[in-house]
Parts: C-alpha cells; sequence; structure tokens
C-alpha cells in the first residue's frame, strides 16, 4: 500500500497562498530549496489539483533552462517532469510532462492508488488535499512554516470530520525562520 503525504509551504497562520495566489511571501532559500528536491526525488506520483497543476507546469518544465537557474533547480525541473503525475480536474483539458488527467471522483482514485505498490504519492493543492484529508487518506503531514501572517487565503488545513491524531516524527529549521514540522497519522 502507497503511503500519501501532504506538505506545503505555509504561513504561521496557516495558509498556503496568499489571495490571488500570490506565493512570493514563501521564496525558499537554497537549503530549504535543496530539502524539497530530496523530498521530492523520494516521491512516486504526483497528484495536483487544477491550481496547482497549473503553477507548477507553467514553470517547471523549463525550470532548468532559466539562465540564473541553480543546480537545485535544474535537477528539480529535471524531477519533476520525470515523476509521473495524476491531474485532477473537471476543466483542464489536457496535461503533458508524464501527467494524466483524471476528472472523475477524486476520492475514489487516491483511494484506488493508495492500495497500489510503489513510492509514496503527495498531494498538492489546498482543495484536492481537503478532499483526501476529510477521507482519512493523508498518511503524513509535511509542514515547512514561514514567519509571514497573510490574513487570509487558501488554507492548508480543510475541516475534518472528527479528530485525527498526530506522531511528531520530525523538526528542522531553515534559514530565515522557517521550520519543518513532520507528523505521521495515528492508525
Amino acid at each position: 500500500m502507497r503511503k500519501l503525504v501532504y506538505g506545503m509551504n505555509l504561513s504561521l497562520d496557516g495558509f498556503v497562498a496568499a489571495p490571488g495566489d500570490d506565493l512570493g511571501w514563501s521564496a525558499p532559500s537554497d537549503e530549504l530549496f535543496q530539502w524539497w528536491l530530496d523530498e521530492e526525488r523520494a516521491i512516486g506520483l504526483l497528484l495536483y489539483g487544477r491550481r496547482l497543476w497549473e503553477t507548477m507546469s507553467s514553470h517547471w518544465p523549463t525550470g532548468d533552462q532559466q539562465p540564473d537557474a541553480t543546480p537545485a533547480q535544474i535537477d528539480f525541473a529535471r524531477n519533476w517532469r520525470d515523476t509521473p503525475k495524476v491531474v485532477f480536474s473537471s476543466t483542464v483539458q489536457e496535461v503533458d510532462w508524464n501527467a494524466r488527467l483524471f476528472t472523475g471522483d477524486a476520492v475514489a482514485e487516491i483511494t484506488r492508488l493508495k492500495t497500489e505498490d510503489g513510492d509514496p504519492m503527495r498531494v498538492g493543492g489546498a482543495t484536492l488535499a481537503g478532499a483526501a484529508m476529510r477521507a482519512g487518506l493523508i498518511d503524513e503531514y509535511t509542514i515547512v512554516t514561514h514567519p509571514v501572517l497573510l490574513g487570509a487565503g487558501d488554507p492548508f488545513f480543510a475541516p475534518v470530520n472528527s479528530w485525527v491524531q498526530l506522531n511528531l516524527v520530525e523538526t528542522r529549521t531553515f534559514p530565515g525562520g522557517v521550520v519543518l514540522t513532520r507528523y505521521e497519522v495515528r492508525r
């Protein structure tokens, strides 16, 4: 059975994007970017909602060809292109870069994908992750908290139907006061 990880950068007040999908507050240090790259290398399948897919696919297909790309950004772009992806959307017409489009019941498909053998999956995008969270499908939360208050935006956590007990498995501090906390769901 595959593990499902939900992890993103978020503000101290719990948002993954400021109003207008502004992500400027979450620019990673080189050390944090390298950490995210190492995390992504361990993922066997990326699960994206429409908005995060549009953000990622607008940059990373050619991210390694940018004149100011760092070695880690070059590696991230190549890994992103090579990693299989499922895009969950009823409005996107087609996807590429090693992705397939799924237009049906996201929770049913994620449940099915979890039963397969393979490396961990990462769900990205607050709306898609929220559906997986409410269905009890998330196995691990990777929270990278930036020291900024946004006041509004897209929340990392979705309302859940009952308590979810977690075990803290890792903490780490990055430059700029960014703090990683990783939790596994108690089953």
